[in-house]
């Protein structure tokens, strides 16, 4: 499916099983992954696929159905309220008598399914990133990790399917509007944590997701659905495009927000894309502002940020700030602007720009799996190593980043 991108609309945050109904109701196989989740080294669930109606939509519903009784707490545990609902969560947070499993032992599950490579890449990366985001809220080190809640049969039958749908799928390009999430408590086995769990908020600190808290009541974003998103999330939405197809996955909750993902197959149209320049000057700025403030424009979603030497009205040294945006995202990088450099003004323009698509993708190189950038236009295709990714690497083969960097860009350009 080349030239298009799959979006997903995560208005009511995003689960593992919501992701995977989606991707079913996009017409992901659901014979082929029957097929892998037998073919693993897992026993004790099988899955149902069922139509369900959620605030009048009617919606793809996929459920692991575990053997034995381990069903998720009612909300008013999770919440630690008096209402007492028993509704089930989103599918990830489970609490039962599952073995306590550590991230070697997870990798030998997925690596005994009969799934693709690609798929098998996916899913290791997704419990990778999970292992790495629990380690940190823990205090320990990443193959330690007891996976008691992530780490269920449930949640590893999740990860496999979504890794399994969106290689079904076949397209390359994913992106994901903002995760809503959700503010509050929710319980766990270590006691009452905050929303966004830190499992939550360690993966989009990690990977740069972008959250938008709504105020609603809960926990919408869920350990598994934050990590599918740095997982497969590679693309930005097209400027402008054509609804190709639309699926609907359904939450196990009912809360305030409609428990929904869109999923939807975009084409991108012919118009140009649009965006902003905002541009202002300072001479009073110090360095660390300045510093501080490319940080928070680029954590709320610019495009770009550069600083460019300027010499202003005595002759003053100063910077001319320049910013690139999307025309939505307009107010939040002019009051960055405002409230945290000197200036008292901002200048802006819209224009047009032609990109090449861009993609990213995880390649085997001479120094190990890295990161790649590969950006095409009319069958031409430059890839290029990402700095952290190869950075690693060198780093792991005591090699100077130029060496590695010369190794690396040979080997892909024979690609």
């Amino acid at each position: 499916m080349d030239g298009r991108t799959l979006y997903f609309e995560c208005y009511s945050g995003i689960s593992g099983d919501m992701a995977v109904a989606a991707m079913l109701d996009l017409g992901a196989d659901l014979d082929g992954l029957t097929a892998v989740l037998d073919s693993l080294d897992l026993d004790g669930f099988r899955v149902e696929v069922s139509r369900r109606i959620r605030n009048g939509l009617d919606a793809c519903d996929f459920s692991v159905v575990l053997d034995e009784d381990n069903h998720d707490h009612d909300d008013a545990y999770l919440y630690g309220d008096h209402h007492h609902g028993h509704d089930h969560g989103h599918g990830d947070h489970h609490h039962g008598h599952h073995p306590h499993r550590h991230l070697p032992e997870i990798l030998a599950i997925i690596r005994s399914g009969t799934m693709t490579d690609r798929a098998r890449s996916v899913a290791e990366r997704m419990f990778t990133i999970l292992a790495e985001a629990e380690a940190s809220a823990h205090g320990t080190e990443v193959d330690r990790v007891h996976f008691h809640e992530v780490g269920a049969v449930d949640s590893i039958v999740d990860i496999v399917a979504l890794a399994f749908c969106i290689d079904d799928l076949g397209i390359d390009r994913v992106c994901f509007s903002e995760l809503h999430e959700g503010t509050g408590t929710v319980r766990c086995q270590h006691g009452i944590i905050p929303v966004p769990v830190p499992a939550v908020a360690n993966i989009a600190s990690a990977h740069g997701l972008r959250l938008r808290i709504t105020g609603h009541h809960g926990e919408y974003v869920t350990p598994t659905g934050a990590a599918f998103a740095a997982a497969v999330g590679n693309s930005e939405l097209p400027g402008s495009f054509r609804v190709v197809r639309v699926g609907t996955g359904a939450g196990k909750r009912e809360t305030e927000l409609p428990g929904i993902v869109r999923a939807m197959v975009l084409e991108a149209s012919d118009t140009p894309e649009r965006v902003c320049k905002l541009e202002c000057c300072v001479d009073d700025c110090t360095g660390e502002a300045l510093g501080f403030a490319m940080e928070s424009l680029f954590s709320a979603g610019a495009r770009d940020v550069f600083y460019t030497p300027v010499y202003m009205k005595k002759n003053r040294p100063a910077h001319c700030v320049t910013v690139i945006c999307s025309e939505g995202d307009v107010p939040t990088m002019e009051r960055i602007l405002l409230t945290e450099t000197s200036t008292i003004g901002v200048r802006r323009c819209t224009m047009e720009r032609t990109v090449m698509d861009r993609t990213f993708e995880d390649v085997e190189t001479p120094l190990g799996t890295m990161r790649v950038k590969v950006c095409s236009l009319d069958g031409m295709v430059r890839r290029y190593p990402e700095y952290d990714s190869l950075a690693a690497l060198c780093r792991s083969a005591g090699i100077p980043y130029r060496e590695g960097y010369d190794t690396v860009t040979a080997f892909l350009n024979g690609l």
